[in-house]
C-alpha cells in the first residue's frame, strides 16, 4: 500500500475524474488524500473512500489567487507524509514538484488539458509566457505524466520530451432507464465558461422548434449568458440549472434527448480535447454534437455515435438540432451505437491504465 496525495485548485465535490481517480486508488489498497481549495460559498464535503483536505485563501482569481495557493499548497505538503504526489494540472505542480524533491519522492503529472493553450490564456501574452515557462522547466523533470486523450498525449509528448500516457475521463457503466423530456430537452454540461459554444446554442434556441436548452453548470460566463438569454427573451427555452452534483448528473442526463459539446477552435487545448461530457451522453445513450475535431473524428469512425459540426454559426446550428429532432430513423440508430460503445468506454475498463502507473 503506498500514500498518494493528489492536488487540484477547484472545489472538490464537483470533479468527476478526481472522485472517480482517487476512489479507484483507494479499492485498491493505497491510502489516497485529495487536496483542493474552500472558497467562500463551497459546500459541505460529500462523503468519499478517500481523505479529502480543502485549503482556504485570501484571494479567489487571479494571479493573487495562484501564488497564494502555491504557497499554502508548499507549506501544507512539507508537512505530510507520502510516497507519490501527483500534481493535476499545470497550476500546482511547481509546489508538488519541489515538495517532492525535498523529500525525495515521486512526482507524477496529470494533465487534465494543455493548461499553456486554455482560452483564458491565449490572448494574455505574459501570463501564456509565464505559465509556458514554468511547463518546459518542470514536465521534463517529473518521473511520469498522462493526460486524457491520445492526440494530447502525442501533443505533449513532442512539446516536453517525456512520454505522457493516456487516462481517458470516461465514466462507470450505466445501465440506465432513459426518460427523455418532453418538450424535447438539449443539454449542456460542464462550466460555462469562455470557448464552449454556449452565446451559439443560446442563440440558436431562437430557431429551434419545441425543445429547451438546460445548461448545468456554472463558471465564468454564468451572469453573461443569463442576461443574453433575457435580451433575447429565451427564459422559457433555456434553462440554468447550476452547479450539479456528479451524483445528479447521470440521471438528469437520462431525460435529455440531445447532448451539446461545442467547444470552439482557440488554441490547441479545446482543439485536441476529448471532454468528458462526450462519454456521460454515449453512457446516459443520447446522441451529442460535436465540433469536428481529432478525438471526436476518431471515435465517430468507430463508433457513429456523433454527429460533427465544421462550423458554429447559431442559424447553422439551429438547423442541425431541428433535423436531429425530426430524424426518428437517424435518433434510434444512433442510441443504438451508444449502447454498444458504452460497453466498451467505460471506467470499469479505463481504470486498468491508471492503476498500471501507481502499482
Amino acid at each position: 500500500m503506498a500514500q498518494l496525495l493528489f492536488t487540484v485548485t477547484n472545489d472538490l465535490n464537483y470533479d468527476q475524474r478526481m472522485i472517480r481517480i482517487c476512489g479507484t486508488l483507494a479499492e485498491a489498497g493505497h491510502e489516497v488524500t485529495l487536496v483542493g481549495r474552500e472558497k467562500g460559498d463551497s459546500k459541505p464535503l460529500n462523503e468519499q473512500v478517500f481523505t479529502q483536505t480543502r485549503l482556504k485563501c485570501w484571494f479567489e482569481k487571479g494571479k493573487l489567487f495562484y501564488l497564494e495557493y502555491n504557497l499554502r499548497l508548499l507549506f501544507f505538503l512539507l508537512r505530510q507524509k507520502f510516497d507519490v504526489l501527483t500534481a493535476i494540472d499545470l497550476d500546482t505542480l511547481a509546489p508538488v514538484w519541489m515538495a517532492c524533491r525535498i523529500k525525495s519522492k515521486k512526482c507524477i503529472y496529470d494533465a487534465h488539458e494543455y493548461f499553456s493553450e486554455v482560452p483564458e490564456v491565449l490572448n494574455r501574452p505574459l501570463t501564456k509566457w509565464i505559465w509556458e515557462a514554468l511547463a518546459r522547466v518542470l514536465i521534463p523533470r517529473v518521473d511520469a505524466a498522462y493526460t486524457v486523450g491520445p492526440a494530447l498525449a502525442a501533443e505533449l509528448s513532442q512539446r516536453y520530451g517525456i512520454e505522457f500516457g493516456v487516462v481517458r475521463n470516461v465514466p462507470f457503466r450505466r445501465q440506465l432507464d432513459l426518460n427523455p423530456q418532453q418538450p424535447p430537452v438539449i443539454l449542456y454540461q460542464g462550466m460555462l465558461n469562455e470557448g464552449r459554444g454556449l452565446e451559439a446554442a443560446i442563440e440558436a434556441m431562437q430557431w429551434v422548434s419545441g425543445a429547451q436548452l438546460w445548461l448545468a453548470g456554472e463558471g465564468d460566463l454564468s451572469q453573461k449568458l443569463r442576461q443574453l438569454s433575457r435580451d433575447l427573451g429565451l427564459e422559457n427555452k433555456v434553462q440554468f440549472l447550476g452547479y450539479c452534483s456528479p451524483a445528479s448528473l447521470p440521471a438528469l442526463t437520462a431525460k435529455a434527448t440531445l447532448g451539446l459539446n461545442l467547444l470552439e477552435n482557440r488554441g490547441k487545448n479545446y482543439y485536441l480535447s476529448l471532454a468528458n461530457k462526450a462519454f456521460d451522453y454515449i453512457q446516459a445513450g443520447i446522441p451529442s454534437l460535436h465540433m469536428r475535431f481529432p478525438e471526436y473524428i476518431a471515435l465517430q469512425s468507430q463508433y457513429a455515435t456523433f454527429c460533427l459540426l465544421d462550423e458554429l454559426y447559431p442559424e447553422r446550428l439551429a438547423q442541425t438540432l431541428n433535423h436531429l429532432l425530426s430524424d426518428a430513423e437517424w435518433y434510434e440508430r444512433v442510441q443504438e451505437n451508444c449502447h454498444r460503445a458504452g460497453e466498451e468506454l467505460c471506467w470499469e475498463k479505463e481504470k486498468e491504465a491508471l492503476l498500471g502507473y501507481y502499482d
